[in-house]
């Protein structure tokens, strides 16, 4: 029984603090979502092409459909069949590695936690580099079947693969252990890097190429039928996270006092596993390997508006959407016409600052 005259004030005071945070989170969601307008914009102006800003503002502002006076044939081909699906799937690729990190950081609650923790990641690729080695051979019927969808939905299925082995090895007696999920998704995560590594030993060269090139990650291939096929995925995971914010956030005070909070916590872990699990190996399937999204957009945010979900989800999407979408003009421009991986200048701006948290983590530094 909690005394009375204690929990008063603090309730009020716990209030008082949710209030200025909330204003705070509010404001710094308002930024971001004209951040990720300008993001937006700069990504389907930014390229080798010389397709200017003034004419495609002018292109919307006259109402004028592709290939009208105000945009060239060539720069109405280039902004509304190649920038835009680009745009578009760097926005849902960047959201959902940013909010699955936002997620997998409160259910471990772990800063450091990343969505390829649980062998999501490894998963997606062993079933990727599957497509891309045996596709001309073993899988032939499979690639001839689905075609240019072959390698997204191979990735896809290889993470879902993954998560549903982890969640059995992680799963006793109706309860999911937290620990056990996080070992047993290294394990995992091992083992498919292990038969991965076993499909590119017996590559050819073109193969390689193409490897290293997925693997670095690229929104390079994005397409309409690539944003159809792994889309809805992503956008059911992306609406169904949000609802796990009350969730996570009493998750953070221990197991066992969500559950006298009223939490559901096992069907909380098992919606955030799968959740995380669609919108990563979608992601992955369309994208190949693009890191650091998912610790360090979800760590920035809970430093400007604090730990609750009810913002931190919603504030992580829209600058994980705006960071990639920035990322993807970099790569596209600092070589021109030649194209960077985008997984190479994530890491360069994200590594340091992963290695920044650790240090102050540890009190080496106080910044």
């Amino acid at each position: 029984m909690v005394d009375q005259s204690i929990a008063g004030p603090v309730k009020v005071m716990a209030n008082a603090s949710e209030g200025d945070r909330s204003g705070r989170a509010r404001i710094v969601i308002l930024l971001l979502c004209v951040g990720l307008a300008a993001a937006v914009f700069l990504s389907l102006t930014s390229g080798a092409s010389d397709a200017s800003a003034v004419n495609v503002i002018g292109d919307w502002l006259t109402g004028a459909v592709p290939g009208d006076a105000t945009l060239s044939a060539r720069d109405s081909l280039i902004v509304y069949d190649i920038r835009l699906p680009r745009v578009i799937l760097g926005m849902l690729v960047g959201a959902a590695l940013a909010v699955s990190g936002a997620v997998m950081q409160g259910l471990f609650r772990n800063p450091l936690a990343d969505p390829g923790l649980i062998g999501v990641s490894a998963g997606s690729s062993l079933g990727a580099v599957a497509i891309i080695v045996l596709g001309g051979t073993m899988l032939a019927p499979v690639t001839t079947l689905l075609g240019t969808l072959a390698l997204p939905l191979a990735a896809f299925f290889g993470g879902l693969a993954t998560t549903l082995m982890l969640y059995q090895v992680a799963t006793r007696r109706g309860q999911t252990s937290v620990a056990t999920m996080l070992l047993a998704g290294i394990a995992l995560a091992a083992l498919a890097m292990a038969l991965t590594g076993i499909l590119i030993f017996m590559a050819d060269d073109r193969q390689l190429r193409d490897l290293t090139f997925w693997s670095l990650g690229s929104l390079g291939g994005a397409t309409w039928g690539k944003i159809a096929s792994v889309g809805p995925i992503i956008v059911l995971a992306l609406a169904a996270m949000p609802f796990l914010a009350r969730g996570l956030n009493a998750l953070a005070l221990g197991e066992a006092t969500a559950g006298h909070l009223g939490i559901p916590v096992q069907r909380l872990k098992y919606t955030a596993i799968v959740g995380v699990s669609a919108a990563v190996g979608a992601s992955v399937a369309v994208s190949g390997g693009i890191g650091f999204v998912g610790i360090v957009v979800p760590h920035l945010l809970r430093l400007l508006i604090g730990p609750d979900n009810r913002y931190l989800l919603p504030a992580s999407a829209m600058l994980g959407a705006s960071l990639l979408l920035l990322a993807d003009a970099v790569a596209r421009t600092i070589v021109a016409p030649a194209e960077l991986p985008i997984g190479i200048v994530t890491a360069v701006a994200g590594a340091p600052f992963f290695l920044w948290i650790l240090l102050r983590k540890r009190g080496v530094i106080d910044l």
